[in-house]
């Protein structure tokens, strides 16, 4: 599939992007570059390549998920900006 500058206009177009005639032909020469690219790596054989989310072995690190004591009310709502009891008081957002 080829990018010529009409599709580059239409797409600009479409974006509300502005380009003058130079910013039009580097930016289908460099889309057309990026599709040649592409193209390239669907040629490669990746029938026998795993389907991976990252390229490195990561594992994330987790602490059990274990109950502990939770703070206490007085400590919660110290710092809160409206109370009422022992809960935090929000103005209604709903008409």
């Amino acid at each position: 599939m080829g990018i010529d500058k009409k599709t580059v206009e239409g797409v600009a177009h479409l974006a509300r992007i502005e380009l003058d005639a130079g910013e039009l032909e580097r930016l289908s020469s460099q889309l057309e570059h990026i599709l040649a690219f592409i193209d390239k790596l669907s040629s490669l054989d990746t029938d026998n390549v795993a389907p991976t989310s990252h390229i490195l072995p990561i594992n994330n690190v987790l602490r059990k998920d274990e109950p502990r004591p939770s703070l206490p009310i007085e400590k919660v709502l110290a710092n809160a900006p409206s109370k009422q009891g022992s809960f935090f008081s929000v103005p209604k957002v709903i008409e």
